[in-house]
């Protein structure tokens, strides 16, 4: 079964930092594009990091230089590391696999994570 397991959500001050990994299973997971995405209450879901299956990065302007996107394939898990952690940037989180880079065309979402910040 294919699947996809963030965890790693939380509340966090303003400034703070989380991490959040995304365990995957049923999947070949080193051939995968990997993504971050987000979706706050009343905006759509956007794309905030992606990772090709050989290691190159996009970031969202908007966390451009705060949050890092890294993989790691003997693990078939994904991470996202988020610094200064802004009031804008809480959301539900969700991991996702595809076959494509620019732009990711996701085949497989999972439930996603809940970020909060808030002071």
């Amino acid at each position: 079964q294919d699947q996809l397991v963030e965890s790693g959500g939380g509340l966090v001050q303003p400034g703070g930092s989380l991490r959040l990994s995304c365990a995957a299973s049923g999947i070949i997971f080193s051939i995968y594009t990997m993504g971050w995405y987000r979706q706050a209450p009343g905006k759509q879901r956007e794309l905030v990091a992606v990772i090709s299956s050989g290691g190159a990065t996009n970031y969202a302007d908007s966390v451009k230089g705060r949050f890092t996107i890294s993989r790691d394939n003997a693990k078939n898990a994904v991470y996202l590391q988020m610094n200064s952690l802004k009031f804008e940037d809480t959301a539900a989180y969700y991991c996702a696999a595809g076959r494509n880079f620019a732009p990711m065309i996701p085949a497989y979402w999972g439930q996603g994570t809940q970020v909060a910040v808030s002071s």
